[in-house]
């Protein structure tokens, strides 16, 4: 039986930031399956126009599963439902993994204080997140990877990916890194 990733997505999710571990996820190979989670069972449409019906509910969450990936977009700000379900995961040491707006919902709420995090940038970071006090642990790179949180920025796609999947077991860190090199490079040099 494969292992479920949970990707929690809202209206306005930014679908792109969730593209490339979604589809390595999902791989017929692989050991792991996405499974979609949502504040409730209505059909969630992304920035881009794609409508999805969730697998699950946030108070229908299957009793298992081997990380949470919270997608940016333009709905964070009305998301505070989902803060019993990170505080599950931080107690179960299960990995969650935050992108863009959803880092920036993550250091409202004080998750990011203490550990090395990254997000848009330290400015907005800032800006959009009052309560934020962890600067000290602000890191200038798309993605940083802590203990049981990964951030990343909304350029971050590919890296967010390759953390994740550096992250799971399962995946090998020379194919990982050959796979995002492959992405990041192209068949062509410019």
């Amino acid at each position: 039986m494969k292992k479920e990733v949970l990707i929690f997505i809202s209206n306005g999710y930014a679908d792109w930031e969730a593209g490339y571990i979604s589809a390595e996820l999902n791989k017929p190979e692989s050991e792991y399956k996405v499974r979609t989670v949502s504040l409730n069972s209505d059909n969630v449409q992304s920035m881009g126009g794609f409508t999805v019906v969730p697998d699950y509910t946030i108070d229908s969450l299957p009793a298992q599963f081997e990380m949470l990936i919270l997608i940016g977009g333009t709905g964070w700000k009305d998301n505070s439902a989902i803060t019993p379900v990170i505080e599950k995961c931080i107690n179960d040491k299960t990995p969650i993994s935050a992108i863009c707006d959803a880092t920036t919902f993550l250091a409202e709420h004080g998750y990011l204080d203490n550990i090395p995090h990254t997000g848009n940038s330290l400015d907005y970071l800032k800006e959009y997140a009052p309560n934020y006090k962890g600067h000290t642990n602000f890191i200038e790179k798309q993605a940083v990877s802590s203990d049981y949180i990964i951030t990343a920025n909304g350029t971050a796609s590919l890296e967010f990916a390759r953390e994740v999947m550096k992250k799971l077991d399962g995946f090998q860190v020379e194919k990982t890194d050959g796979w995002y090199n492959f992405f990041k490079n192209g068949f062509y040099q410019e």
